[in-house]
């Protein structure tokens, strides 16, 4: 039940995505370097300086997809005061207060006659909950956008697998003869290189990017999806109900797509969620070597990849964090798809 709890919240997350970041830049982007590899539960106090030009207003299906631009500028202040039209802020630079920058704005630059409503409109204090990475961006932000890409790829990398792994496999096995040898050649060589120097080879070859990933993995992870179609049709093709489709001068594609697929879909149910654990482990894999999804996308391989170095420095958090996110989906993903083999087996002793 943990491992389904665990995928339902993942994907309510990946779907909200923007509309429950506390970043809701493109790509959880914005870098506030001041505050760059602070730890998590670390809050400050945020001065927004409107942006000279006005941006064109974010529609909520647009903003969900692909987020929107803040209309400021966020500086980290230590504390500020007002003198007449003017505002002085003593900016955050890491260090003890008294030691920043002290910066002048005036209340015009705020759209603002009066200092009274300064405090509620321009001045936030922010809770970084699991605090900032070496670029001063809100870690929990990026987790959940990179939530969205683990599923997206998983998800596409699977019904890529599922199309290119049922159609050999099912034509191999209920044709047989040559085109079954022929398919079957084609798989075992497939089946002897690695995966995931299959992966990088198809990656390296269709370029770097976020969907030619997705691509990648699903060209590479169809091979047991055909192997189990394969097998099991040639379990039941010389089954009753074929051979009466046989008799009744239905096609070889009507029978298998109307009355053999739907037999054989459990096995195929359960390979997919053990296929999706995988995508998503291979794609972390890609973006730590640097041929997955670019920045700056937020991966949690390419996460991992940033901050590894941190880990002897006293903020091991940084990979720790999008590390135990792995760990914890490629786990719920597999138990998933073990209890789906269970529920699936008849065979089993109740």
């Amino acid at each position: 039940m943990f491992s389904l709890f665990v995928v339902i919240v993942s994907i309510v997350v990946a779907a909200l995505g923007y509309l429950i970041m506390p970043d809701s830049t493109p790509n959880a982007n914005e870098q506030i370097l001041e505050i760059a590899a602070q730890r998590p539960g670390f809050r400050v106090t945020i001065l927004k300086v409107p942006k000279p030009e006005s941006l064109e207003k974010t529609s909520l299906f647009k903003k969900i997809i692909s987020g929107e631009d803040r209309t400021y500028f966020s500086i980290p202040v230590f504390n500020h005061q007002l003198k007449g039209d003017s505002l002085l802020v003593e900016t955050y630079t890491g260090a003890t207060p008294n030691d920043g920058e002290i910066k002048k704005y005036l209340l015009s630059d705020f759209n603002l006659s009066e200092s009274s409503k300064l405090s509620e409109n321009y001045l936030e204090k922010r809770t970084f909950i699991f605090g900032t990475d070496r670029f001063g961006r809100d870690m929990l932000s990026r987790m959940i956008l990179g939530t969205r890409i683990s599923l997206a790829v998983g998800f596409i990398a699977v019904i890529i697998s599922l199309i290119v792994g049922i159609s050999l496999g099912a034509i191999a096995g209920f044709f047989r003869g040559w085109i079954d040898n022929v398919v079957m050649w084609f798989v075992t060589v497939v089946w002897s290189i690695p995966l995931l120097l299959l992966v990088i080879a198809i990656t390296l070859v269709m370029g770097k990017g976020f969907w030619q990933v997705f691509v990648a993995v699903g060209l590479a992870m169809w091979v047991e999806v055909a192997r189990i179609v394969r097998g099991q049709i040639l379990g039941i093709r010389e089954k009753e109900f074929v051979e009466a489709c046989r008799a009744l001068g239905f096609s070889g594609f009507r029978t298998i797509i109307k009355h053999i697929l739907p037999n054989i879909m459990g096995p195929v149910i359960v390979i997919s969620a053990a296929n999706f654990a995988s995508a998503i482990l291979i794609e972390a894999g890609l973006s730590f070597l640097g041929i997955g999804a670019q920045p700056p996308i937020p991966s949690w391989g390419g996460m991992i990849k940033d901050h590894y170095g941190y880990i002897i420095l006293d903020k091991a958090y940084l990979a720790f964090i999008p590390g135990t996110a792995i760990l914890l989906m490629v786990l719920a993903f597999t138990l998933v798809g073990n209890g789906i083999r269970d529920a699936l087996d008849v065979k089993a002793d109740k």
